[in-house]
């Protein structure tokens, strides 16, 4: 059974209907459920499918590598085309050899009727280096495929950065030719709720986010929790446990998806070390990284694979631009997982109320609330206003202390909401002192921002506010119960 993709499945049953050929293109983050939506939504009604072999336990050197990965790409692809009905052919020795195979094997199957329904999975692995495969692949299209009404081309890619780079916004022979384009996210905390129900698990909402702080609605990763066992069980069974399957999940994780996976895996470790963010010359800085194209290449293909954001500091303009790590299970790794030897910590169970781990949720609830910007606008009646999110943050001087605020929605009606998040297992309380922090903060807002717009102080808290004689202070309130919206 899916879990939501409504909008996604209804739109992939349009297409198989549609009249003319289509490509399509899927993409999203590793692990979050393409193959599963193309599987279900096209059961028994695939013509033929194939997925590219995966280069992580490739450890040969670098030349022998490139020869040695196209020829097992293309030997595979054959192997593919010979098990699901073609005669038995010599493998191809090109891309363009092995789409002339795939044209010959679907024209045997064509009555000029029926759709025939191509399926490409994790269609960058194929993408070897000098390899010329989208050279073969825009013959294929383009020469051929396109011509015929009956066929419809799927591409499921787990590179973000590839699919869109070589595929959707292509500037040679495939330019424009994607027809229709998915790009699958997450799970959201509603949808995980659905997930976790359909599995017979009962968990409360405050579990819930706390299952998402460190699987971030990555479906392969929920279905690993067990029933019968308590969220800090399932955490300590996922990632503690002798055998736990997610342990190295991290390295696999980027190498399945970069050709330069340490250079990756640098810049998402330099980022864990500070929640607001880093400049590009603060990462230049921690990670001694060459400052140059491939390294903004680096930049781009992280946002297009949701692993961080890019967002300019509220009231400095375009000046400065941040770079904020926002992938829950990222996160929880770096802090929690890797280079963990101590045995004592292991056990998440004892260590799940520890200092540490309180400080971790604080700012992991930080980044469900940013996945959750269009639940938040609904519970602040603006969905249909054009907003910018971003964080805020001022030094201290002598004469004046510093200060961070951990979300700012500017909307295009003069309203600033200025978001408090706050995730307390009781009823948040505004003291006095805290009460003269909020009036600091909004008068160091109000320097900055035009003389038009207004604040509004919002808490986005876990169950509520609770009455005393600051209770006033915040103009809305959102709960967990919001951040579950639909």
């Amino acid at each position: 059974m899916i879990i939501g993709r409504e909008k996604e499945i209804k739109k992939l049953n349009e297409l198989f209907e549609s009249p003319k050929a289509e490509l399509v293109a899927i993409y999203g983050r590793r692990r979050v459920g393409k193959t599963f939506l193309v599987d279900e939504v096209f059961e028994n009604r695939i013509t033929f499918r194939h997925s590219g072999l995966s280069p992580i336990d490739d450890q040969l050197s670098t030349e022998t590598k490139r020869r040695s990965r196209m020829k097992d790409q293309l030997k595979h692809f054959n192997r593919s085309l010979n098990s699901q009905g073609m005669k038995n052919r010599k493998n191809p020795e090109s891309w363009l050899d092995a789409f002339y195979l795939l044209e010959e094997f679907l024209m045997e199957r064509d009555d000029g009727k029926s759709r025939l329904v191509v399926f490409l999975d994790e269609i960058q692995w194929l993408d070897t280096p000098k390899s010329s495969f989208i050279m073969g692949f825009e013959a294929f299209w383009n020469g051929w495929a396109c011509h015929h009404k009956n066929i419809m081309v799927i591409v499921c890619g787990s590179s973000s950065s590839w699919v869109l780079d070589k595929l959707i916004n292509n500037h040679g022979g495939l330019y424009g030719r994607v027809t229709y384009e998915i790009c699958l996210e997450p799970f959201s905390l509603f949808e995980s709720e659905k997930f976790f129900q359909s599995k017979g698990i009962v968990m409360s909402r405050y579990d819930i986010v706390q299952s998402y702080m460190m699987a971030g609605g990555i479906p392969f990763y929920l279905n690993y929790f067990d029933r019968e066992l308590s969220l800090q069980q399932n955490i300590n069974a996922m990632f503690f446990s002798s055998h736990a399957p997610l342990r190295n999940e991290f390295d696999r994780l980027f190498a399945s998806l970069f050709e330069n996976p340490e250079t990756i895996k640098s810049i998402i470790i330099a980022l864990s070390t500070k929640n607001m963010g880093l400049t590009r010359t603060e990462l230049l800085e921690k990670t001694g990284i060459p400052t140059n194209g491939k390294f903004s290449d680096c930049l781009d293909a992280l946002i297009a694979g949701d692993f961080i954001i890019k967002y300019h500091s509220f009231g400095n303009g375009k000046k400065e631009a941040f770079y904020k790590l926002i992938d829950p299970f990222c996160i929880f790794y770096l802090h929690f997982v890797k280079d963990n030897k101590d045995i004592n910590f292991n056990d998440w169970v004892n260590i799940s109320d520890s200092q540490p781990v309180i400080i971790w949720r604080g700012y992991a609830f930080e980044n469900v609330c940013f996945n959750h910007i269009k639940q938040i606008k609904m519970a602040l009646g603006i969905s249909g206003v054009s907003t910018i999110e971003s964080l805020w943050s001022k030094r201290g001087t002598e004469e004046q202390p510093g200060t961070q605020i951990d979300l700012i929605i500017s909307r295009k009606d003069n309203i600033i909401n200025m978001c408090e998040i706050k995730f307390y297992s009781d009823l948040f309380a505004v003291n006095k002192d805290y009460h003269f922090t909020l009036v600091r903060r909004n008068n160091m807002l109000h320097e900055i921002i035009s003389k038009k717009a207004a604040v509004h102080n919002t808490l986005i808290t876990t169950y509520g506010l609770k009455h005393n004689e600051y209770f006033s202070d915040f103009i809305h309130v959102i709960t967990l119960d919001d951040l579950f919206a639909e």
